[in-house]
């Protein structure tokens, strides 16, 4: 039994992980069953129905729910989901600090807590039906973990509890002027859920499992990285147009990421032929404005959200894949997205900690480079020398098959499921 808050046709990176899991594990034999929350009264940012396709074959439990995002979004937006916050904490205007002071103070651990009593009724009655034996909850919304708490007291579970990002170390919570009361709440929930699991999945491992060993000291730590699905890679032909210098971003970019250094950095390049820059995802239409007017001979082409078929063929016609690490979560993940990067064999310029986790897994690359945000020149002699090539090189990484999403699930069975 998984529990996931995220599940098709929700869109976005979260959904993926855990979508294609299940995927595998239901290919490799076992039957994976998912609760998770009814699309009509979720709180999804973006919506892919194409993602559907993918586990149309695996049982849905979905559940109602009670939260307040939805309200916030219609306050600061006017939708029902456009102003739903994804990757930083907006406190740019009055209203928008008293509701970050709400969300951080009177939601904890999250604003999506209000799912939690239908989840763990709808667990309790699958547990009746039919005989469970393994329980995942994966978090954010780390709020999800406290359904396992419930089902662990009630029932002899091997119950994992996954960490997809940080939980009360998460970049953005100093952003949402907590109080003493409400982080010291926040941290007593992380550890019970610790202290309580069978056993705790992350992304990565390294300084973030040292940080959690502290509060669960006899606990059992298990990375299992996010990865990429080879076959979806494969059956996605390569379609490059050799009349311009292709570089595409695929993901949500906020002002919480390093995005400047690299527009100065091809700011006056397109000497010798024209350059796109393409983007796709959920991208404020402040930032795509900023970066029309700082690089005006810059072919700059916002795709809007794209389905994640679409992402990988647009990956997949670029000349120069970039990512930016998000400020403050340098040394706490490796994302699907830079996975699915190197898959693709196109070169990745990525800015970052080249001493972080990622920037060391991106140093595998054959034409893949981790650069400070701060070192503008090296970021400009990367992109010219790509730019200026006349045959352009793959990037190739001899150990990519371990991050297939296959791989992983084989991994999952092995190291957490097929365990005595």
């Amino acid at each position: 039994m998984i529990l996931s808050y995220y599940w098709p046709p929700s869109g976005g990176s979260g959904v993926q992980r855990w979508m294609y899991f299940a995927k595998y594990l239901k290919q490799l034999g076992w039957e994976p069953i998912i609760i998770t929350v009814d699309e009509k009264e979720a709180s999804y940012p973006i919506l892919d129905k194409s993602l559907l396709e993918e586990v149309n074959d695996i049982r849905v439990i979905k559940t109602r729910t009670r939260e307040p995002l939805k309200m916030y979004s219609r306050l600061t937006s006017g939708a029902s989901l456009q102003g739903i916050p994804q990757g930083e904490v907006q406190t740019d205007s009055l209203f928008k600090k008293i509701a970050a002071y709400i969300r951080g103070n009177f939601f904890i651990p999250d604003a999506r807590k209000g799912w939690v009593p239908f989840a763990t009724e709808a667990a309790k009655g699958l547990i009746k039906e039919h005989t469970i034996e393994h329980l995942i909850t994966t978090g954010p919304p780390h709020s999800t973990h406290l359904v396992g708490l419930a089902l662990k007291k009630a029932y002899p579970l091997n119950w994992w509890a996954d960490f997809r990002d940080p939980w009360t170390t998460l970049f953005y919570n100093k952003q949402l002027y907590r109080s003493l009361r409400a982080i010291k709440k926040d941290a007593l929930l992380e550890k019970r859920v610790l202290q309580s699991a069978s056993g705790i999945l992350t992304t990565i491992g390294g300084a973030l499992h040292e940080n959690l060993a502290k509060k669960a000291p006899q606990q059992e730590f298990i990375a299992l990285p996010n990865g990429y699905d080879a076959h979806l890679i494969d059956a996605i032909e390569e379609d490059k147009d050799p009349s311009f210098f292709h570089i595409v971003y695929t993901g949500l970019l906020t002002r919480n990421q390093a995005y400047p250094a690299f527009i100065q950095a091809i700011k006056n390049l397109a000497d010798k032929k024209p350059i796109r820059f393409s983007l796709a995802g959920n991208i404020p239409s402040s930032i795509i404005k900023e970066i029309k007017e700082i690089v005006p001979d810059v072919d700059v082409h916002y795709c809007g959200y794209v389905s994640h078929h679409d992402a990988i063929k647009l990956m997949k016609s670029a000349d120069l894949l970039v990512n930016f690490i998000f400020d403050g979560a340098q040394t706490e993940m490796i994302s699907g997205k830079l996975l699915e990067y190197f898959a693709t064999q196109v070169p990745v310029l990525s800015l970052g900690n080249p001493n972080s986790i990622a920037g060391k897994f991106v140093a595998t690359g054959s034409c893949a480079e981790m650069i400070s945000p701060k070192n503008s020149k090296a970021i400009r002699t990367f992109v010219e020398m790509l730019y200026k090539a006349t045959d352009l090189p793959k990037n190739r990484c001899s150990d990519l098959p371990l991050w297939s999403r296959e791989a992983l699930t084989q991994r999952l069975i092995a190291e957490v499921l097929d365990r005595k």
